[in-house]
């Protein structure tokens, strides 16, 4: 072998070894493809080297790095298609194209306004791989005329193979990164939802984030109000509300320059999250899952705020109804006192009673902060209060846990207090006052030791106002049992 060949030979497993020492040295694919340009150019004994990456996004050959010659506006990099130029002819076919002379006359030449490729001669163009996909192309060029040997061909598709290596590497540890900056989005979507009072800086902050996260140049948040959508929050340049609020009816949503997923809430539309590019793009499916999941915790945001809203509407209010009741109560009382009939004074007292049993009913909802209401500390606390009226006789109670909505638990109270003062006044003994669940029904039981109804005898005005509560109100019955002491049992189905 002659010392010419020994010395080829020579450069080309420096040049193999020096690109694989780049590949695995860095992962910035500029600096990786600088060095390779600039091995290659020197190893194989060229004039120029040129390094295009592949754009799936775009579906362009785009010229990244340069030896030998450099275009004059980086800004406006080169940019062909499959099949266009020499090298775009190379990417296509995925396969070498050698020319050995006058390439710029090859029917497929391409030219460029910013770089000087007509004064090559010849050209070596090989598609760079990655996973057997196209990732890019690499090409060597020469001011004489040259025929390309089978080695340098084989040397420039293994130089080829390590270029779509680093394409790859660099491609995953993007990928990684990005979604770390995905879960740190998140997380901090997470915590500010969490620790905002304010629903409006919640909200503001996702899109803020979103944006961020997505590399979008503007994001919106669209939600529903009385009036219909509305564009409440934006970041970046998200465009005309017009054109947002059709994104959002038209949620999910995905084009090369918009992306807009639904804020659904119990399977309750409440808005859309909407992000925007400037420029056509592919969105990842990385990109449509975190809009996704954020789109959800908005849609959470707005919900605990405007649940959290209603929680301190009601409070207020059961708070001023129970208010103004005791007020109605002590207004009551002073009237039963001044009243000159027995008749009009038991009336007016047992209206005290019916007040202050809803009154009741408000205090616990505001304590309870919650629409349902535990009967069982309810009949206690009325329990409480009618005994007085008892004049030494004892009372006795069994309650387990029964949980009503307010409007229903108003009602027990009222029938409570029918039937414990109508134990009150009619019967004897001790007062038995039992509550239990019985399945999908519920029980309530008030029995003393007196003799019961008389047989034939009518309601007078206090049990009718209880029949016609367990009736329309509870959806139950209410029966009455003498012999052995008097009972009157309601059964009603906890469930409205």
């Amino acid at each position: 072998m002659s010392s010419l060949a020994v010395d080829r030979t020579a450069r080309h497993l420096r040049l193999l070894t020096d690109t694989i020492a780049a590949v695995n040295s860095t992962l910035d694919l500029g600096e990786v493809f600088q060095r390779i340009a600039s091995g290659v150019a020197e190893a194989m004994a060229t004039d120029a080297c040129f390094v295009y990456l592949y754009d799936e996004a775009t579906g362009m050959l785009e010229l990244r790095a340069t030896h030998g010659t450099r275009f004059d506006d980086p800004a406006h990099r080169p940019r062909m298609a499959p099949g266009e130029g020499i090298t775009g002819a190379a990417a296509a076919a995925l396969r070498p194209v050698a020319i050995d002379r006058a390439a710029h006359l090859d029917p497929r030449f391409k030219s460029f306004p910013n770089l000087p490729e007509d004064e090559y001669e010849s050209i070596l163009a090989v598609p760079v791989l990655a996973r057997d996909k196209l990732a890019g192309a690499l090409n060597v060029r020469t001011r004489e005329p040259r025929v390309f040997a089978e080695d340098e061909i084989g040397l420039l598709e293994a130089i080829a193979g390590q270029v779509g290596q680093a394409i790859e590497n660099a491609k995953l540890y993007e990928r990684s990164q990005r979604r770390v900056a995905e879960l740190e989005a998140l997380a901090e979507i997470g915590r500010t939802v969490s620790s905002s009072i304010y629903l409006d800086e919640a909200l503001q902050a996702i899109c803020e984030r979103t944006r961020a996260a997505l590399a979008a140049d503007g994001c919106a948040l669209v939600l529903a109000a009385d009036e219909g959508l509305r564009v409440g929050h934006r970041a970046g340049r998200p465009g005309s509300d017009e054109r947002l609020l059709e994104l959002s009816a038209a949620a999910p949503l995905v084009s090369e320059t918009e992306a807009a997923h639904p804020l659904v809430w119990k399977e309750r539309p409440t808005g859309a999250l909407v992000a925007v590019s400037d420029a056509p793009r592919a969105w990842s499916p990385e990109q449509l899952a975190l809009l996704a999941t954020i789109a959800h915790a908005a849609a959470a945001a707005v919900e605990n705020a405007r649940a959290a809203l209603r929680g301190l509407l009601a409070q207020e209010i059961h708070h001023r109804v129970k208010n103004n009741l005791q007020t109605v109560a002590s207004l009551l009382r002073l009237q039963a006192a001044s009243a000159g009939d027995e008749q009009a004074a038991k009336a007016l007292r047992e209206s005290v009673n019916r007040v202050l049993s809803i009154a009741a009913v408000h205090d616990l909802l505001t304590a309870a902060r919650s629409d349902d209401l535990d009967c069982a500390g309810l009949i206690g606390r009325l329990q409480a209060m009618l005994a007085q009226e008892l004049g030494g006789r004892s009372v006795g109670s069994r309650l387990e846990p029964v949980t009503l909505p307010g409007p229903r638990a108003t009602a027990l109270a009222l029938v409570f207090c029918e039937l414990f003062q109508n134990a009150v006044e009619h019967g004897a003994g001790e007062v038995e006052v039992t509550l239990a669940r019985r399945g999908d029904e519920a029980e309530l039981v008030v029995a003393d030791e007196g003799e019961g109804p008389r047989p034939g005898g009518g309601d007078g005005l206090g049990l009718t106002i209880a029949r016609a509560l367990v009736a329309e109100e509870l959806a139950g019955r209410l029966e009455l049992h003498g012999g052995g002491g008097g009972r009157a049992v309601v059964t009603f189905p906890v469930a409205s």
